[in-house]
């Protein structure tokens, strides 16, 4: 048996798979990080021991675990760093503790590329060996599939594709740095764009109901309703992802780019259709056609998948 866990800065997801990564048993719990981060994973074991529990099996039934985590890692020690949603989580050497408690091998992977795994196996990059996933939520993350493996780079860092630089004196990004993906198409800087430059008389503001609350989400219903100032927000974020979408197709020709969160809910007519033709004018005639550019195929089941396939990955290393 495999157990999957997925760290998010609100949920942890749980799921029990058998060998071929079929889900036998899930569950969920708030991450509710508390500054003290051994309370924090007693509290996740105590989850996964109702879900063995549950599932009439004990730890020793356990094979391998996995476990999807917010960055910055050291994936080779298991160690997270320092995660900014995980209040007091400064070098914490969870993959350790984790092996200690259940008695298995443990990786630890970071969420973007626990997400590309789940994808290339399960979703919508099933059938190819070289992928890219991108994921346009709070931030912009990406996981690469290069030849049918996760592809790393050095000391794990590959695929910070959110921070390519798109404007080189752009808007500031929450890096540190300016003009990158994340700072145009990540969902907080999107949102605080919205915030400070929406008109008064705009149908997404009027949705939101005030300019505090106004999101992406808002600006994508207003666009399907045919609002100006909503079409030309939709416009510019696929312009800009469309200049990262190029870079890809150039640097590492996949058979595949998919796009999860804000673009899988703006859908085809808002977002791939425009997009897919962008992208096929600034390359080569023979690039676009074969590179697929898909929504994600999982939706709510992702978090389960993702921590499960990092448990496959340490199985088959």
């Amino acid at each position: 048996m495999l157990l999957g866990i997925d760290i998010g800065g609100t949920k942890t997801a749980f799921a029990l798979a058998d060998r071929q990564g079929r889900l036998v048993a899930r569950s969920r719990q708030s991450t509710a990080p508390s500054g003290r981060p051994r309370e924090d994973v007693a509290r996740m074991l105590e989850e996964v021991r109702r879900l063995l529990s549950e599932a009439g099996i004990g730890t020793s039934a356990l094979l391998a675990a996995g476990a999807s985590v917010p960055g910055p890692l050291d994936s080779r020690r298991g160690v997270l760093m320092h995660p900014p949603n995980l209040e007091g989580w400064r070098e914490v050497p969870l993959g350790e503790w984790l092996a200690d408690e259940l008695g298995c091998p443990v990786r630890l992977e970071n969420d973007a590329n626990a997400s590309a795994l789940a994808e290339w196996r399960f979703g919508a990059g099933q059938g190819w060996s070289d992928i890219v996933y991108l994921t346009m939520s709070t931030g912009v993350g990406a996981g690469l599939i290069l030849g049918g493996a996760l592809y790393r780079g050095r000391d794990g860092t590959a695929g910070e594709l959110g921070h390519v630089p798109l404007e080189w004196q752009g808007d500031p990004c929450s890096c540190g740095l300016r003009g990158c993906l994340e700072a145009y198409v990540g969902g907080a800087s999107w949102a605080r764009r919205l915030r400070s430059s929406a008109p008064r008389a705009c149908r997404a503001l009027a949705l939101a109901g005030s300019r505090e609350a106004l999101r992406p989400e808002h600006v994508v219903m207003a666009a399907r309703e045919g609002d100006p100032h909503a079409l030309s927000e939709m416009a510019r974020f696929n312009a800009y992802l469309a200049r990262a979408i190029v870079q890809i197709c150039f640097s590492l020709a996949p058979e595949a780019v998919v796009l999860g969160t804000i673009a899988v809910a703006a859908g085809d007519e808002l977002c791939f259709e425009p997009l897919r033709a962008l992208v096929a004018q600034h390359t080569w005639p023979h690039q676009a056609p074969y590179m697929r550019i898909l929504p994600a195929g999982l939706g709510d089941e992702l978090p389960y998948r993702a921590g499960v396939c990092v448990a496959l990955e340490s199985l088959e290393s």
